[in-house]
């Protein structure tokens, strides 16, 4: 268990109604829908509303500046500070509010690993958000539940809304983090994801100060017990990669890496299911339709019950939350082994990546500080072309320390497990936005397969001269005029002057970092 210096967790809620304790999905159905909170839909599932707030609301977000943790915090525009004084009077002003009003009691822990878990208590005021915190975290044992101490609290109200002008907030949805006091408080959203993505921001900060790496990725296991990691922004295929048939998923978004291996820190999945295909993915595909699941936001007939996923009139960000075991592949343990590969996946809209390239640790560093990926975003005369998007350690929003600090840990277990990395581009081939081709999903496995079996490490490289990661000249499977990207262009001119301005692109973002390792901010693109 995580240990923590301050004292435990506040927990002085205190209600003239009912606190219900770790209800069962069956009771929480119940309540939900006698709520009128959400709806049973065909299947079995059920389904929410989230109003208007159907994504996180980063902005939103807040890190109460005081002694303990303030001077580890890297503060700017996704770590944003409020004052002490003002998270205490928000604070008792929702004590208030819930003093006449059912509360429901969640315990659970965050990390599968008994060393480096944390106890966590969520307090919610919706039933249906309850049991998306008990799918989303990992259930204590019965047993151990009458002698449950908190380390962390959340409290979730979303029906009370802040006034930015007394309050200091940014609007009437927020969510602070309290490091001294050990709270989480959300409010003014009912968008379940924030209570999911806060603890993860916990996590972000507590681990590092212990030497434990935490990591937004996916990550699986072979049959030979070869872990594998896979870091990715939303969009570059790391769902979709990670599940595997021949591999055991560990889980889908959020891990730890510690001396005792890989540990997931959830007991359940989150998945997107805006046009969600049942042939491309089976399993999640089936779980929006099972007794357990929770749908957000996702449209139904209203007579029959029956789910319409390609609807996204209410939102293109359709959840499912749903428990682990609802994927046929998925393992459980309290961690595994340390990854024998790590792959970092870009969508490249320029066409200037490879397909695969292996990154030298040094390498790997610089492309774990950029969380590179590339998105085509309308221009105001409609013409439609790449947008680089960097994204730092691949979840910026969630990292509370340096970037620096999250890869200097990186490195250095990198290093312990000898660990090779590939960067992998899921995006355009063969030219630009508009020329170029989307690579090839066969391939893509194909070049996957050969990297984590080890197959690729044996075969001849050669030096890209501007990003300077090595390229193989050969992979089963695959066209060998395919993995070097200038070759399939048919402009080789037009190809460099693409290439030179990623790579200005990227050296123009690593600056804001200030990194002081020679060696890391060397091992960027060469202009």
């Amino acid at each position: 268990m995580l240990e923590t210096k301050e004292r435990p967790a506040m927990n002085d809620l205190k209600t003239s109604k009912t606190i219900y304790k770790n209800l069962s999905a069956p009771a929480l159905y119940e309540h939900a829908a006698a709520r009128k909170e959400a709806e049973i839909t065909y299947g079995g599932a059920l389904c929410a509303r989230t109003g208007k707030h159907t994504a996180r609301s980063a902005q939103d977000k807040f890190i109460v500046k005081e002694p303990s943790s303030e001077g580890n915090i890297w503060w700017g525009d996704q770590n944003v500070a409020i004052d002490e004084a003002a998270f205490d009077k928000l604070y008792a002003k929702v004590q208030g509010y819930l003093a006449d009003k059912e509360i429901y009691q969640r315990d659970c822990y965050a990390g599968s690993d008994p060393a480096n878990r944390l106890n966590v208590r969520v307090y919610t005021e919706l039933a249906w958000h309850s049991l998306f915190a008990g799918h989303m975290f990992i259930e204590p044992p019965a047993k151990d539940l009458p002698g449950f101490t908190p380390q962390f609290t959340v409290i979730d109200v979303p029906g009370f809304h802040a006034l930015p002008q007394v309050d200091g907030t940014r609007g009437a949805a927020f969510i602070l983090l309290n490091f001294k006091k050990k709270i989480v408080l959300i409010g003014g959203t009912a968008y379940a994801g924030e209570i999911k993505k806060s603890i993860f921001s916990v996590m972000n900060y507590l681990l590092p100060l212990r030497g434990v790496m935490p990591m937004h990725c996916s990550a699986n296991v072979g049959k030979k017990d070869d872990t594998a990691i896979f870091f990715g922004l939303s969009g570059t295929g790391k769902t979709t990669l990670s599940s595997d048939p021949l591999r055991r998923l560990i889980g889908d978004d959020e891990h730890g890496w510690s001396d005792n291996g890989v540990f997931n820190f959830e007991g359940g999945c989150y998945a997107k299911v805006i046009n969600l295909n049942a042939e491309a993915e089976p399993q999640i595909h089936a779980a929006t339709g099972r007794f357990g699941t929770i749908l957000e936001n996702v449209v139904y007939d209203k007579d029959t019950r029956v789910l319409d996923l390609n609807d996204g009139s209410l939102t293109e960000n359709t959840r499912a939350a749903y428990p682990l075991e609802f994927i046929d592949n998925a393992i459980k343990g309290a961690a595994f082994p340390h990854p024998k590969n790590i792959v970092m996946l870009t969508y490249d809209a320029f066409g200037v990546l490879p397909p695969i390239a292996r990154l030298s640790p040094e390498q790997a560093m610089y492309h774990f500080i950029s969380g590179y990926t590339a998105k085509v975003a309308n221009t105001e005369m409609g013409i439609k072309e790449p947008k680089a998007t960097f994204s730092t350690c691949f979840g910026a929003p969630f990292m509370s320390h340096h970037p620096s600090v999250y890869a200097e840990l990186l490195e250095k277990k990198m290093k312990s497990s000898k660990a090779e990395c590939w960067l992998i581009n899921t995006g355009l081939c063969g030219g630009p936005y508009g020329v170029g081709k989307r690579m090839s999903i066969k391939h893509t496995r194909a070049l996957l397969n050969s990297a984590l079996d080890g197959a690729l490490s044996r075969v001849k490289f050669t030096k890209d001269p501007v990003f300077g990661f090595e390229i193989p000249a050969e992979c089963p499977g695959v066209p060998a005029e395919v993995l070097n990207p200038r070759d399939t262009w048919a402009d080789k001119a037009l190809y460099d002057a693409k290439c030179k301005e990623l790579a200005g692109l990227f050296a123009a973002n690593f600056k804001k970092f200030n990194v002081t390792s020679s060696a890391i901010s060397g091992a960027g693109p060469k202009i």
